[in-house]
C-alpha cells in the first residue's frame, strides 16, 4: 500500500531521469498525481458519482518544470449533501497529498480543497456564468485559469463542455473580449532601448531575469486569448499554436512562435534546475553563452511583439 511518503521518495529518485524533454517530464508529473489520487481515495472512500479531477496552470498546459506548485479542481456529476461532503473530503486530501509529495500549496488557493474550485457540473455552469457577467479583473483571471484546465482523472468531457460555455459566450458577446485583453495587457518588459536584456537590479534575484513573466507569459497569455476568441479547446500552448496557425488570419502573427516556445521549454529544462519553486522563475543571463544570449533576446522580442499584436487585435469591441 503506497503512502504519500513512499510516493515522495519514488518521485525524488526518478524525476531526474525524466529531464531529457518537457513531454517526458510532464508525463511523469501526471503519473505522480495519479498516485496521489489513488491514496486520497483510500481516505475519502468510493466516489458516490461520476467526476473529473482537473489540473490547470502549467500542469494543465503540460508545461511544468522540475518543480511545480498546485493548480487543480474538481467537477462532479450532481450536488447533494452526500456528494458535497465526499468531494470536500477528497479535495482536502488531494491538496494535502500533493503538498506532501513535493507540490507546494497554490498561493492563489486554486486547489480542490477550496469550494470555489470543487463544484458539481451545474454549480460550475452557474459559476462560469457569474464570472462571465462580472466586469471585475479577478473574475476574468479565474476564467483564464479555468480555460487551461485539463482533465487528469475521471470523466474527460466535463471540462471540455464547461470551457465551451466560455467560448460560446464570447462568440455571442464579442464585446466581452476586451475585458480578457485588459486582464493580460501589462507584461514585464525586459528589453532595453538599445536591445539589451534588463535584469533585476535589487533583491535576492539581482542580475537575473524573471523568466516566467518576461519570457513565458507573453506567449502563454497571448495564445490563450486567441484560443478563447477562436474556440480552440486545447490546453497546451504548442497545440493551440498549431491549431491557430491553420487559420489564415494568424499565420503571420504566430510566425516562429512554435519554434520560440519549444526553445523556451528547452532552456528552462537545462538552465533552471533549482531546488526552490520561486527560484525556477529566474534565469541568470550570465549562464548563457553568446549564442544563447542572442537567441534569448530574439525570443523575448518576438514574445513582446506577439503580445502587443494580440492585445491590439482583441482590445477592439
Amino acid at each position: 500500500m503506497e503512502t504519500y511518503e513512499s510516493i515522495r521518495e519514488w518521485k525524488d529518485r526518478q524525476i531526474m531521469s525524466y529531464l531529457k524533454d518537457t513531454i517526458s517530464l510532464n508525463v511523469f508529473h501526471d503519473q505522480v498525481m495519479h498516485k496521489v489520487m489513488d491514496v486520497a481515495k483510500t481516505t475519502a472512500g468510493i466516489p458516490p458519482c461520476d467526476f473529473t479531477w482537473f489540473i490547470t496552470g502549467s500542469g494543465g498546459r503540460k508545461e511544468q518544470g522540475l518543480i511545480s506548485d498546485q493548480d487543480h479542481g474538481i467537477v462532479y456529476e450532481w450536488s447533494s449533501e452526500k456528494n458535497d461532503a465526499y468531494f470536500k473530503t477528497l479535495g482536502d486530501e488531494l491538496a494535502l497529498g500533493l503538498n506532501a509529495v513535493g507540490y507546494p500549496y497554490c498561493k492563489g488557493n486554486v486547489m480542490s480543497s477550496n469550494p470555489m474550485w470543487c463544484k458539481s457540473f451545474e454549480q460550475w455552469q452557474e459559476q462560469l456564468g457569474e464570472w462571465l457577467s462580472d466586469e471585475g479583473w479577478e473574475a476574468i483571471r479565474y476564467l483564464q485559469i479555468f480555460f487551461d484546465a485539463r482533465a487528469l482523472y475521471g470523466n474527460q468531457s466535463y471540462t471540455q463542455q464547461l470551457k465551451s460555455i466560455i467560448c460560446e459566450f464570447i462568440r455571442q458577446h464579442p464585446s466581452t473580449l476586451p475585458r480578457f485583453s485588459s486582464n493580460i495587457k501589462y507584461i514585464k518588459n525586459v528589453i532595453g532601448p538599445v536591445g539589451q536584456i534588463l535584469v533585476e537590479r535589487h533583491g535576492p534575484y539581482q542580475g537575473n531575469v524573471n523568466f516566467k513573466y518576461a519570457a513565458f507569459l507573453p506567449y502563454v497569455n497571448a495564445v490563450r486569448l486567441l484560443s478563447i476568441k477562436e474556440g480552440v479547446l486545447e490546453t497546451s500552448t504548442l497545440k493551440r499554436i498549431n491549431q491557430l496557425t491553420r487559420l489564415n488570419d494568424y499565420k503571420k502573427m504566430l510566425q516562429n512562435c512554435e519554434k520560440n516556445f519549444i526553445e523556451l521549454l528547452i532552456y528552462r529544462m537545462i538552465l533552471l534546475q533549482k531546488e526552490n519553486y520561486e527560484d525556477t522563475h529566474y534565469l541568470n543571463i550570465n549562464n548563457l553563452n553568446k549564442e544563447q544570449l542572442q537567441n534569448m533576446k530574439r525570443i523575448l522580442k518576438d514574445g513582446k511583439r506577439l503580445h502587443s499584436e494580440v492585445i491590439e487585435l482583441t482590445s477592439i469591441s
